[in-house]
């Protein structure tokens, strides 16, 4: 019965342990460039100010839509910077912002990118979904693209 009891009891420790590291992996990480809201982020790209990027798979594209003003670009392509150079142009120092589900991936690709030498990669945390930093670009009721709309 103790034998069973200790099995338990390490059962229950190691999905506890599995539980807390998903939730950390869906921590994004520290970003120490530049971050706006995701209307901050709707105004810039509107006004041509900024790039706006969605990061996502397309499956994600084809559920909720793109940002409206957004290009659409799969940060799993293995040809994804020279996808991104030519969509931005070869100016490394022009302002580009990521935009994911909830600002997980956006955050890891802005660093991404900030190590390979672009100069003003900016995070959109809130994502489409929301985040800690807010509501997301759906709850806030921004203009969204089908992506039967766009094209990759």
């Amino acid at each position: 019965m103790k034998r069973y009891r200790i099995l338990i009891g390490v059962v229950l420790l190691a999905v506890a342990a599995a539980l807390v590291a998903y939730r950390l992996s869906l921590v994004p990480p520290d970003y120490a460039g530049g971050s706006v809201s995701v209307e901050q982020a709707h105004e810039l790209a509107s006004r041509g100010e900024l790039v706006l990027v969605d990061i996502r798979r397309p499956e994600e594209w084809k559920r909720t839509g793109i940002p409206a003003g957004a290009s659409p670009l799969d940060m799993r392509r293995p040809d994804f910077q020279a996808a991104l150079a030519a969509l931005a142009g070869a100016d490394r120092s022009r302002p580009i912002a990521l935009i994911c589900a909830r600002g997980v991936r956006s955050a890891r690709m802005a660093q991404a990118l900030s190590a390979a030498g672009y100069t003003d990669i900016i995070d959109v945390p809130e994502g489409m979904l929301g985040s800690a930093a807010g509501p997301g670009w759906l709850a806030s009721n921004l203009p969204v693209t089908s992506i039967a709309e766009t094209s990759e």
